[in-house]
């Protein structure tokens, strides 16, 4: 009786125990990044003017919106062309508790992202039983409504109308010798990093499989036994509540709130950020969020005449280099080192 081939023997000898050696080195590596990463960040709140502390701060609010608008779109199939609204839902959120109120930072956040959440169920609940290009129209009406709802006079005592509402920047604790601006550059820092966990950990779990199965396999998920409707709706008002909890983080970073600062534009932009980062990625939701915050400066630095159409061919430039955005640079990388250590 002959035994295995030589060959098969060595292959299966070399992916035994090289496999688990491989996969501890690449989760160190990632780990070593990420703490990498995280003093970086950490650092730059000393070492920036307050200009660009702002602008990293409105960059980590945008990047939790495109992640809540990525959980919608990019893990469960869903168009939508209105997250502008639920930003602006938070916002507002924040800012009326905090200016009729007086209630604290961050003790409006939880009612922002439940207020938020709660207008996605409910705008969610019928169209995404429609679904397709019924949701995209329902939420880019939505996105069209809400600053002419925003400056109604029934509620403009509340809103601020026309002329919205200034906020107050809140000041750091009292033990902390540093400025406002720092201190809200590391508050939201933290909120956006356990928002980025949790994401992390919603789509690596059962619901986040239940969300791909839908999404690529709707016949076959309903044979099993899912009910496409109700993860759809939940993952919709779900994705609401992220991008109203960065409306409430970018309405504190600006310090005032206005209808006209929550546009369609808004929603749009906020849909380039997640195709530019790349649709179903964790990690391209910062990519786009840097992308939405920076760019546009850099097209005016280099065009102050037409720097929407500067904006435009770097965009149009962008998808042509990177079809599947920044994500796919990182999967792509991350299979190389894959076969790369495999074939050792």
């Amino acid at each position: 009786m002959s035994g295995p081939p030589i060959g098969s023997a060595r292959a299966s000898g070399a992916a035994g125990p090289d496999a688990p050696a491989a996969s501890r080195q690449r989760r160190a590596i990632a780990f070593a990044l990420l703490l990498a990463g995280a003093a970086v960040l950490i650092a730059s709140a000393f070492l920036l003017s307050p200009f660009r502390l702002f602008q990293l701060t409105l960059a980590a609010g945008y990047a939790v919106a495109i992640l809540g608008l990525n959980l919608v779109t990019g893990y469960n199939g869903q168009i939508s062309l209105g997250h502008g609204a639920f930003y602006a839902a938070g916002a507002y959120t924040t800012a009326i508790l905090m200016t009729h109120f007086d209630w604290p930072f961050w003790a409006t956040l939880p009612v922002a992202g439940l207020a938020s959440g709660a207008l996605g169920y409910a705008v969610g609940f019928p169209a995404l039983r429609l679904g397709g290009f019924y949701l995209a129209l329902t939420t880019f009406s939505l996105a069209v409504a809400v600053p002419q709802i925003l400056k109604h006079r029934a509620i403009e005592d509340w809103t601020g109308g026309v002329q919205g509402l200034f906020i107050a920047k809140p000041d750091p604790p009292a033990f902390l010798p540093i400025e406002a601006d720092q201190w809200l550059y590391l508050t939201t820092l933290a909120i956006s990093a356990a928002l980025f966990l949790a994401a992390w950990n919603l789509v690596r779990g059962r619901i986040g499989r239940a969300m791909r199965a839908i999404r690529d396999h709707p016949v076959a998920a309903e044979a099993m036994g899912m009910d496409l409707a109700a993860v759809k709706t939940r993952t919709f008002a779900a994705g609401a509540a992220l991008t109203g909890l960065a409306g409430a983080l970018g309405a504190v970073a600006v310090e005032f709130v206005a209808p006209d600062s929550f546009t369609v534009m808004l929603s749009i932009t906020l849909f380039v950020g997640m195709v530019v980062g790349g649709a179903a990625s964790i990690g391209g939701a910062v990519v786009g969020g840097l992308f939405i915050v920076f760019v546009p400066n850099l097209a005016e630095s280099i065009s102050k005449a037409a720097p929407g159409a500067i904006y435009g061919v770097l965009l149009i430039l962008l998808l042509f280099v990177l079809p599947g955005g920044a994500a796919g640079i990182g999967r792509l990388a991350v299979a190389r080192l894959w076969r790369r250590d495999g074939g050792r």
